[in-house]
């Protein structure tokens, strides 16, 4: 087996130690040699434009798949094989006639149970919803279907998408450790290869920790970029629809189908467009990227400083220009967003907390509890600090394209662990170990996107973040796209059986 990574171009260049190190990453030799459901989302869209492999076999592939995986992993909160057939079989008449919507048709995709789904229960994770139908699709579940995906359920999502774990849903890459939350289900769906594409949500990290945990890319757009009707909300001013997937390339393809204005959708951005996967390039030589001086590596697991580090000399070798930015207003960041969401998430539960609070779970009542208790002096506050950060955040980009970071500041914890142990005996909370890192791209609004980049020596993933300007959403995937195209990461598949 071959390793994904450009060595006979890098020989001559300085660095090549960091290239030749990747050389347990499990690669495909041929594309014909793996089954269907292995594939990324682009190179299964590739054989179906050219009628190598039908929607119906994909499929079949992305069931037998999760027939035998799931009762592992525990992805899924609903499958929908049924109907997913039916569009499998429409999907195979319309591409035999020449009707090849584009990249996206015939591709079996997921959505985070916060997405309605008509005719479908959206839970949202929680007693209260149970019985909660949807009437109609939500805005990205309608704009995923008119591009031709196929959907063949819903991923599991901690209650409210209140939480740094997924209950019922493990990591594939170790089923002792969490897959992360709230869209944990959306990650491990990915990673474990039961679909190609999940949407999932991101109010304080909720994309990009799980995608980090478990292997895969997670892109969390500029707030307003992708249309949130029709989703579960959680705290209206941070929360974000955003793509996971195996490869850069494939969240371009979804942020396509996705991305644009949508009137029904009072915070989404009336701005232009952009051709997303056109986007994509190799080589940085144009790029300058900022590597942060304070937040992001303080308090940080070694092994991921470590693995993040290596990833940036990865990055200056492909040709960036690197500048060590210092994050204004670091310490407020955190007291503030939780400030605000709290408040938020209570204010969107006021009604049946009062009528039915014995519905919810112990943990996120007694959070939604806390936000009711939010004085509106403290709201206000947290609202004059966010104006500051993000006013600070736009100076500190300046001369830079983006910020270049861990994902999390630790590797996926133990299942029902309440703290993150490091190697040095220390021990800290979940909620700050993995909200240090996550919190800044909600609060400010700012693109972010994780990226796979190495593993712990126990065999955990390591998330890169990268942390654009708002509406730079192109120029995020573009360092992505570039650097996940020289390493072999993306390749690596956990081991269930």
């Amino acid at each position: 087996m071959g390793v994904a990574v450009h060595l006979t171009e890098l020989s001559e260049r300085p660095g090549r130690e960091l290239w030749i190190t990747f050389h347990n990453v499990r690669v495909a030799e041929e594309l014909k040699s793996v089954e269907p459901f292995q594939m990324t989302l682009t190179e299964a869209a590739q054989r179906i434009a050219t009628t190598e492999l039908s929607p119906s076999e994909l499929l079949e592939s992305v069931l037998a798949r999760i027939a035998d995986a799931d009762g592992r992993v525990g992805a899924f909160v609903e499958l929908m094989s049924d109907s997913a057939r039916a569009s499998a079989r429409e999907a195979d008449r319309e591409i035999v006639r020449g009707r090849l919507r584009g990249p996206l048709h015939g591709i079996p995709v997921s959505v985070k149970d916060l997405y309605d789904i008509a005719d479908v229960p959206t839970s949202a994770g929680s007693p209260v919803r149970a019985a909660t139908v949807a009437e109609c699709d939500s805005a990205v579940v309608e704009r995923l279907r008119h591009a031709g995906a196929i959907l063949v359920g819903k991923t599991r999502t901690h209650e409210f998408a209140f939480g740094y774990t997924t209950p019922g849903t493990r990591n594939p890459w170790n089923l002792g450790h969490i897959a992360g939350g709230s869209s944990g289900g959306s990650a491990a769906a990915v990673a474990a290869r039961l679909c190609f594409m999940s949407m999932g949500t991101d109010t304080g990290g909720s994309i990009r920790q799980p995608a980090a945990h478990c292997g895969v890319v997670g892109f969390k757009p500029t707030y307003g970029r992708v249309s949130m009707r029709g989703v579960a909300p959680l705290a209206g001013s941070f929360d974000h629809a955003g793509p996971l997937a195996r490869t850069v390339a494939d969240v371009a393809v979804t942020m396509d189908a996705i991305a644009g204005y949508d009137a029904r959708d009072p915070a989404s951005a009336q701005v232009e467009i952009p051709d997303f996967t056109g986007a994509l390039r190799s080589g940085l030589e144009q790029v300058t990227v900022g590597i942060p001086a304070n937040l992001f590596f303080d308090g940080c697991h070694p092994e991921v400083e470590a693995a993040v580090r290596a990833a940036i000399d990865v990055l200056r070798v492909m040709g960036a220009r690197l500048r060590e930015v210092d994050v204004p207003l670091a310490k407020e960041i955190t007291e503030a967003h939780l400030t605000m969401m709290m408040a938020e998430a209570a204010a969107c539960h006021r009604v049946r907390l009062r009528d039915q609070p014995d519905r919810y779970t112990d943990k996120v009542r007694a959070n939604f509890m806390l936000g009711l208790g939010v004085p509106a002096v403290d709201y206000l506050a947290a609202q004059r600090t966010r104006r500051a950060v993000i006013a600070g955040w736009l100076q500190a980009f300046t001369g830079i394209d983006a910020l270049i970071a861990p994902t999390s500041s630790a590797p996926a914890a133990a299942v029902d662990a309440e703290t993150i142990t490091f190697p040095d005996g220390s021990e800290e909370a979940l909620v700050p170990a993995y909200s240090r890192c996550a919190f800044p791209a909600d609060f400010t609004g700012f693109p972010s996107l994780s990226v796979p980049c190495g593993f712990t020596g126990d065999g955990l993933p390591i998330g890169m973040q990268i942390i654009g300007r708002p509406f730079s959403d192109t120029t995020v995937l573009h360092i992505g796209n570039s650097y996940q195209s020289s390493v072999g990461w993306s390749r690596r598949e956990p081991n269930l059986g």
